[in-house]
């Protein structure tokens, strides 16, 4: 995110403030690491297995930590988010295929966000859970206000919202009252079929793939020096921000978890919705304090969450593609394809349709979570690219255990749900996939320095000649900026200037030459006075005027067809909503043109 790219500053005398100063990435990330998704399979492992899946939680963050940490050196020591890596380590349909997976993991996290923000408003409020959905699908507008404040007041909002879940959470711990000893025996690893896909959930829903595109790229929002012992100081001071942060959240997890099996496993209820684990939390705790801690918590979560999901996107947009989208169409994109499947499946199967939805999104994140692994630890132990950062033998072999354990269960997991598909569906996917994943876990990826620049040692400029230069007028006092910069620029050169002018006033649209109205009259004079105004100056000129068209199509036309080495035009610096009454000729001409435009404002 250029932005924000080296904008806070770490340089400072105390131990407590450069700690400070580097804290924030972490918790960024962690959010994504207490979403809404988590609390659906939290809930559903706790409700259904009680404290049999504590293990995996605490695995599971076990695993983050050590992800993390090598996503955050990634950023810090190569300089390259992990998008940018792949994009320049891989060929390009290598490339687009991981881009095109880490699209779906990126929809499916914003469907959970969507989803947990929307039951959060529906419970809160009373209102139907459509409507919350559609209330959460305008959260664009919020996320867009909250970036203008910079990276550091985005670190604030988020970690207040983190606080709010975590205090909520410990209030709800403490009502359900859960027997210690009991929750100690779930910390003992067991697994069976039947919970495996819950397992698999809580693994995709805690180690979540866009989460180390994302921690790579926001590392680098510091500014630290460009030598090793600088580099290496970063990476300790962000690996003390990980394991607090995660571990934070692991807090978090674990309390929904327990919270869910102190509470409906031992009443014997199967919770189908997270609505109906609010509604009896009250009457199992005693007190209404726990559902409304319950929403409050949900509701920030959901909000916090979708603020890191779109940072993410973004920089898996411009890393994979080398393409930057504005943030608010960005955002709008990914929301359209999580309100479209939560707002059917709402309407079409209710509120049970969307906690199993909830559910899905996160075994999608994790089967797409082994294509975001396997090219990190190439990555980071490549020597090339790392120098004396590369991991070392025990790093890798935590980090290649932590990817066989992953590979392993999604492979579980896919050959238990793909029985029921039709074979001419599930064996190419499946073959497509695995052959994609052995791709980029052997190949050996490209050095580290694609990004190639100009060599601007010796360059020789040449000077442009403009012996052609088309002036659109519009009979607004801007004319005469936009001529006196073409005058400027022509005479060095014995340049001509050809001017344009689109008659647009209702007379001229109906009658065009014949009409004869006084005010077509006046901009005729007006028209050849400045004709003959540029004529005087020795500057050689002609006047084209059209009717019955578009400006635009008429600028674009008239420019292909008299070929001029320039284009003048006066911008009036209108904007927003003007833009959309009066039009944005400006932009639509220079997107439609190859020849160089020159956009002239008036002078303060």
């Amino acid at each position: 995110m250029p932005e924000v790219h080296s904008s806070v500053r770490t340089s400072h005398p105390t131990l407590l403030k450069r700690m400070f100063a580097f804290a924030g990435p972490a918790y960024l990330v962690s959010v994504g690491y207490m979403d809404p998704g988590n609390w659906a399979t939290d809930i559903e492992g706790g409700a259904r297995f009680g404290y049999h899946l504590l293990w995996v939680l605490v695995l599971s963050n076990l695993m983050a930590i050590l992800l993390q940490t090598l996503s955050a050196r990634l950023g810090i020591v190569a300089g390259r988010d992990l998008a940018q890596a792949c994009r320049e380590s891989y060929p390009k349909p290598v490339s687009m295929a991981l881009w095109v997976l880490c699209e779906i993991a990126i929809a499916a996290c914003d469907l959970a966000e969507l989803l947990g923000a929307a039951i959060g408003f529906s419970l809160l409020f009373n209102l139907p859970l459509i409507a919350g959905v559609l209330l959460s699908a305008c959260d664009t507008l919020l996320i867009l206000w909250f970036a203008r404040f910079g990276i550091r007041k985005v670190e604030t909002i988020i970690l207040a919202f983190i606080s709010i879940i975590a205090a909520c959470f410990f209030i709800e711990v403490l009502l359900a009252k859960p027997v210690l000893s009991e929750v100690a025996s779930g910390l003992i690893p067991r697994l069976s079929d039947k919970s495996l896909y819950v397992a698999i959930g809580i693994l995709g829903a805690t180690v979540m793939p866009h989460n180390l595109y994302l921690h790579s790229s926001l590392v680098q929002t510091r500014s630290f020096g460009a030598d090793v012992e600088s580099k290496r100081s970063a990476c300790r001071y962000n690996l003390l921000d990980s394991v607090i942060a995660l571990n934070g959240a692991l807090l978090v997890n674990a309390a929904i978890l327990i919270m869910a099996a102190a509470t409906f496993f031992k009443n014997g209820i199967i919770v189908t919705e997270i609505q109906q684990a609010h509604q009896l939390l009250a009457p199992l705790l005693g007190t209404t304090l726990a559902g409304v801690a319950f929403a409050v918590a949900l509701l920030c979560s959901g909000q916090s969450s979708t603020i890191t999901g779109t940072m993410a996107g973004q920089i898996v947009m411009e890393g994979f593609l080398n393409f930057r989208m504005r943030p608010w169409l960005r955002r709008l994109i990914t929301r359209s394809l999580a309100v479209i499947p939560a707002a059917t499946t709402i309407l079409m199967t209710g509120d049970e349709g969307a906690y199993k939805l909830l559910i899905l999104s996160q075994v999608v994140l994790s089967l797409q979570l082994p294509f975001a692994v396997v090219p990190l630890l190439r990555f980071t132990s490549d020597r090339g690219r790392m120098g004396v950062f590369a991991n070392r033998a025990w790093v890798q072999a935590l980090g290649w255990s932590t990817a066989g354990l992953i590979i392993a269960l999604n492979l579980w997991l896919a050959s238990t749900e793909l029985r029921g598909w039709p074979v001419w569906l599930s064996l190419p996917l499946a073959l497509g996939l695995v052959s994609l994943l052995l791709y980029v876990a052997l190949a050996r990826p490209a050095g580290g320095a694609a990004i190639k620049l100009p060599e601007a040692e010796g360059v020789k400029f040449e000077a442009p000649v403009y012996r052609k230069i088309l002036v659109p007028l519009d009979h607004s006092d801007m004319d005469r900026v936009a001529l006196s910069h073409a005058l400027s620029l022509a005479k060095p050169h014995q340049g001509a200037i050809h001017l344009l002018h689109v008659e647009e006033d209702v007379a001229s649209q109906v009658y065009g030459e014949m009409a004869q109205t006084a005010e077509v009259e006046q901009g005729r004079k007006y028209l050849e006075d400045l004709l003959a105004a540029v004529r005087h100056e020795g500057v050689p000129a002609e006047l084209t005027v059209v009717y019955k068209q578009d400006p635009k199509s008429v600028i674009v036309n008239l420019a292909k067809e008299i070929s001029p080495d320039l284009l003048v035009m006066g911008a009036h610096g209108h904007k927003g909503l003007k833009d959309i009454v009066f039009g944005a000729t400006i932009n639509e001409v220079r997107h439609a043109l190859g020849v160089p435009v020159l956009i002239v404002r008036r002078p303060n």
